[in-house]
């Protein structure tokens, strides 16, 4: 998509995550507009301030995020933890392909503007993630005695510290073990049969 096709917004959007890349976390407004061809003051009028573009570019990484491993008419498995298995293999390999990942789980987790997003996103990984235990609960895949909210904060919790751990390792592990070392984790945190 050329960028005389995406509006505004986006465009800056999509310079301010370049110029984050390039500068490695770090963003000033300038740059940004030359980088989208637009005037600082339009980047001011769109996001407000420097913490809000930053805010709105993981805001869009983690809305990527959610339509590349959350959607579940991307999950083609017959049976749930097929199902979940091919969900943890698009999570990691949107987080291995995307430039920005690294730097959304490392020096930008810590930017107070990034918190809310990240928060956000987490919020509705909590809530999805309970539905779907509750629906392996129902299908007699998981153990019906396991805390669905507590089951679902303990897997998201140790997948994002192995994932942060592999993106910012100094030689990242093959997305397919990490896949199955994180798979085994799940596998036995549910207490799962297969």
């Amino acid at each position: 998509m050329g960028a005389a096709r995406i509006g505004t917004a986006e465009r800056l959007v999509q310079a301010a995550q370049e110029e984050l890349i390039h500068s490695q976390g770090l963003l000033e407004m300038q740059a940004v507009a030359k980088r989208a061809k637009v005037s600082v003051g339009l980047a001011y009028h769109h996001f407000g301030s420097k913490a809000g573009l930053i805010a709105a570019v993981v805001e869009a990484f983690y809305n990527r995020l959610e339509a590349a491993a959350f959607d579940p008419a991307r999950l083609s498995a017959a049976d749930w933890a097929g199902r979940e298995k091919e969900r943890i293999a698009a999570y990691i390999s949107f987080h291995y392909d995307h430039p920005f990942a690294p730097l959304v789980v490392g020096a930008l987790s810590r930017a107070p503007e990034v918190l809310d997003v990240e928060q956000a996103f987490t919020r509705r990984q909590l809530t999805a993630g309970a539905y779907n235990v509750r629906a392996g609960q129902r299908d007699g895949v998981i153990p019906a005695d396991l805390d669905p909210r507590l089951t679902i904060a303990l897997l998201i919790g140790g997948i994002r510290q192995a994932l942060i751990g592999a993106l910012t390792a100094s030689h990242r592990p093959d997305r397919g073990v990490l896949t199955e070392k994180i798979w085994v984790f799940v596998a036995g945190a549910l207490r799962l049969s297969q």
